[in-house]
C-alpha cells in the first residue's frame, strides 16, 4: 500500500497496531504533508525500528509527471500512473487563489457524448493516493499552494466513492493540505444513491451536478445515466440533499450549439430548478476533433444567459481557459495514448 492512501485516523490505528504511540500519526501527517519529505529517510524524529516497519508495509511513490502544457493563468498536467496508464490534473489561477481540477478514475463509463473523458472507457478507480499526489505534485511545481479544489477531471468521483471521501478526509485534515471543506467541490452526473449518501457525510464539500439538458427526452440523448437516474428522481434526492444540508447545489450547463442551448431550453431549464437553492454555471465548450459536438456563439450564450437572469437565477458563464492547451477534459491524455 502507499502512504498516501492513509487518512490521519487510519495512519493512527496503524501505529497502535504495531506497538507505538498514537501521537506519532500526527507526526507523520507533518512530514508527508506540511515539510514534503521525498524520502523515509528524511524523518528524524520517529525511532529508527518505528520508520523500518513503516518502509516494509508502506510505499512513499507519488505519480511521475509526463507533460505539461502551460498558458496564460492555466496549466495542465498528464501523470504517468505505475501500470502506465495516464490520468489529468488542471491549475487555474484566479484573483482568489488558486484551483485544482483533479481526476477521479483512468477514463469513464458514464458516456456522456459530449465528453472526451467517456469517449474512452473506464480502466480503473484511481486511489486515494493517487489523487492526494495529483495536488502535492502540482504544489510541487507551482511553488505556491492550492487554496481550492475540484473533483470534475477523468472520471464520475460517485463511482469511486470510498476513495474519494478519504481522499476529502486527508486534504481537508489541518495536519494534511487543510483545505477548508467551503473550498473543495465534487461534480457528478447524477447517482442518485450517492448524492444521497453524500447527504449524511460531515466535511461540508460542494456538489455540483453536471445537468447540460432540462428534459428527460433530450438529457437521455447525450447522457445515458439519465435512462437511470431521470430527472425527477434526481431533483428529488436534491431535495433531500438540500433540507438535510442547507448547502447550495451547482447546475454545470455545458452549451451545445443547436442541441441544448435555445431560449426555449432555457425557460425549461428555470422551470425544472428554479425553486431550488441553486446556482447555474454556464460553461462555453471545449471542442475536440473526436466528437462532432460544436460551442455555441456568444450572442446565444448571452441569450440563454439573460433568460435565466430575468427569472431570477443565480448564474455565471465560466471564465475560460487555456485557449492555447489541450482544454477538454481527457484531451491531453487522448493525445498521448492515442499517438
Amino acid at each position: 500500500m502507499n502512504i498516501y492512501n492513509l487518512t490521519r485516523d487510519e495512519m493512527e490505528q496503524y501505529f497502535l497496531k504495531i506497538g507505538s504511540k498514537k501521537f506519532h500519526a500526527d507526526q507523520l501527517f507533518s512530514w508527508l504533508y506540511e515539510k514534503r519529505i521525498s524520502s523515509i529517510s528524511d524523518i528524524t524524529n520517529i525511532k529508527k525500528e518505528i520508520l523500518q516497519q513503516l518502509a516494509s508495509d508502506y510505499s512513499f511513490s507519488k505519480l511521475r509527471l509526463v507533460q505539461v502544457e502551460r498558458d496564460v493563468d492555466v496549466c495542465k498536467y498528464l501523470f504517468e500512473l505505475n501500470d502506465g496508464e495516464h490520468i489529468e490534473a488542471v491549475l487555474m489561477m484566479h484573483d482568489y487563489g488558486n484551483s485544482v481540477c483533479i481526476s477521479s478514475q483512468v477514463g469513464c463509463n458514464m458516456g456522456c457524448r459530449f465528453c472526451e473523458s467517456g469517449r474512452r472507457k473506464k480502466v480503473r478507480n484511481l486511489e486515494t493516493w493517487e489523487m492526494v499526489t495529483q495536488l502535492l505534485m502540482i504544489e510541487e511545481d507551482l511553488k505556491k499552494r492550492v487554496s481550492h479544489v475540484v473533483v470534475m477531471g477523468i472520471g464520475e468521483p460517485f463511482d469511486n466513492y470510498d476513495n474519494l471521501l478519504k481522499f476529502f478526509l486527508i486534504i481537508n485534515h489541518p495536519k494534511g493540505l487543510a483545505i477548508g471543506a467551503r473550498h473543495i467541490t465534487v461534480s457528478t452526473c447524477g447517482i442518485v444513491p450517492k448524492i444521497l449518501e453524500f447527504s449524511n457525510f460531515p466535511l461540508q464539500i460542494n456538489l455540483a451536478i453536471s445537468l447540460h439538458a432540462p428534459n428527460d427526452e433530450l438529457r437521455n440523448q447525450i447522457m445515458p445515466i439519465n435512462k437511470v437516474y431521470p430527472l425527477k428522481e434526481l431533483i428529488q434526492v436534491l431535495e433531500i440533499y438540500l433540507e438535510k444540508t442547507n448547502r447550495r447545489i451547482t447546475f454545470e450547463y455545458i452549451l451545445l450549439a443547436g442541441v441544448n442551448d435555445t431560449e426555449e431550453y432555457a425557460v425549461e431549464l428555470a422551470k425544472l430548478v428554479g425553486h431550488l437553492n441553486c446556482y447555474i454555471n454556464l460553461i462555453p465548450y471545449n471542442e475536440t476533433n473526436n466528437l462532432e459536438f460544436r460551442r455555441s456563439n456568444t450572442v446565444q450564450i448571452m441569450k440563454f444567459y439573460d433568460i435565466l437572469k430575468k427569472n431570477r437565477l443565480n448564474v455565471t458563464i465560466r471564465r475560460e481557459f487555456g485557449s492555447k492547451i489541450s482544454a477538454a477534459c481527457g484531451q491531453l491524455r487522448s493525445k498521448k495514448e492515442e499517438l
